[in-house]
């Protein structure tokens, strides 16, 4: 039996109604983006069946991010942040409703869905850092390091709904259209979560550093801890990433339908919630550095294994341990970067994470796919995993702050 009092602190945040809107906001909209990320991918692969097609479609999603990071970031930091998340939601309901649109009358050319994934990809760079900046405004700090756990597991919940609903739609219907019409419609109720929400007003210095839209780099490339942390899930994920060859190893190499696609790409969110669940009963009360770095080398060593597997349920099961990996990876790295960034830098900070991450999934994307073109799509993924696990051991000795990080910091 769980004692209550550890049962009540499990689920601490919760006992905030703005967090747990925050919450339901989050499941909608990255619901939908999975079951849209699952269509497009397999749409993109049945039209071209050219691995670097996959790549591109993460490269679309990632360089409106690297050309906007710096106003996003500064406006997270002057203009409200919840109307900032109502904003961007309605203009991904709008993007849903472009490639219902494009589908149902028959894409003449694979780079109308580029265009459209370009929109997609401005409104993420707006709403990223919006969102970062925004949770602290929801919670109490004492509640924080377990709200950044149950919204790490929130995502990978909604990260593995996503892609089951988008796998069954696609694969029942034959086409995505049904699809894009259920994301529009869940964008909605994402919408009417964040109308609910009510955040802390909080003064913000309107001079010195908080002027300086630069000043987000410069406070992570000062900050050895947070440039650790962010850097080694940039060069990890960059180089490790397989999610964008999952059509080819779902079609071409397991030989299963969409909604196999879906299974496959809802795995890493099953791993990711079931490590949420044991970090929010068990929080990690020392080492936490050193155990984030094992974590991280793990998840090279499964995605080695998933590479070279031709059996479902051994990549399934890969998958589902690279994601229980790197969620210790993602909890860790939230923690450090949110709890210990003033509240008139956040957005900022945000911004520059956003850059880091998107390169370490969207850029890892376009990685994966050119790298697939040139040496084949299993050894693109095995040479990425080794990357990752090389990248460890180069980062326990460039950043020893990382292994010497013991309890994580609760303000």
């Amino acid at each position: 039996m769980i004692p209550s009092a550890t049962r009540a602190n499990a689920f601490a945040a919760f006992r905030h109604p703005n967090y747990r809107y925050f919450v339901m906001a989050r499941v909608c909209n990255i619901t939908a983006s999975e079951m849209q990320s699952v269509a497009v991918a397999w749409q993109v692969y049945n039209l071209t069946h050219q691995p670097l097609d996959l790549g591109l479609v993460g490269l679309a999603q990632f360089l409106p991010g690297i050309l906007l990071f710096l106003i996003a970031g500064h406006a997270a930091d002057k203009h409200s942040r919840i109307n900032i998340l109502r904003v961007c939601c309605g203009l991904f309901m709008l993007s849903s409703l472009m490639l219902l649109y494009l589908a149902w009358q028959g894409v003449p050319s694979v780079y109308w869905i580029y265009a459209v994934l370009l929109l997609n990809g401005t409104v993420r760079a707006f709403n990223w850092p919006a969102g970062q900046a925004l949770l602290p405004e929801l919670i109490p700090k004492e509640d924080f390091a377990n709200a950044v756990t149950w919204n790490s597991s929130s995502f990978q919940a909604a990260a593995i709904l996503g892609p089951v609903l988008g796998g069954v739609l696609y694969a029942a219907t034959g086409d995505p259209v049904k699809v894009y019409a259920c994301c529009a419609f869940t964008y909605t109720f994402g919408l009417y979560a964040q109308l609910r929400m009510k955040p802390r007003k909080r003064e913000r210095p309107e001079t010195g550093v908080a002027e300086k839209a630069l000043d987000g780099f410069r406070y992570v490339f000062a900050n050895r801890l947070v440039l650790g942390c962010i850097s080694l899930d940039l060069f990890a994920v960059l180089l490790g990433g397989a999610v964008a060859l999952l059509p080819v190893y779902a079609r071409d190499i397991l030989r299963v339908d969409a909604f196999g696609l879906g299974v496959l790409r809802s795995a890493p969110g099953a791993g990711a919630v079931l490590m949420a669940l044991v970090l929010a009963y068990k929080p990690l009360r020392s080492k936490a550095g050193a155990i984030m770095l094992l974590c991280v080398a793990g998840f090279g060593v499964f995605t080695i294994v998933f590479g070279v597997s031709k059996s479902v349920p051994l990549s399934v099961a890969c998958l589902a341990l690279v994601g229980a990996a790197d969620m210790v990876s993602v909890v860790v790295r939230n923690v450090v970067t949110q709890v210990t960034v003033p509240d008139s830098m956040r957005g900022r900070v945000s911004a520059v994470n956003m850059i880091f991450i998107g390169a370490s999934n969207e850029v890892g994307e376009f990685e994966s796919g050119l790298t697939a073109h040139w040496f084949g799509t299993v050894e693109a993924v095995v040479l990425g995993g080794v990357g990752t696990i090389l990248i460890v051991i180069l980062w326990t000795f460039l950043f020893p702050e990382l292994r010497k990080v013991d309890r994580l910091p609760d303000k």
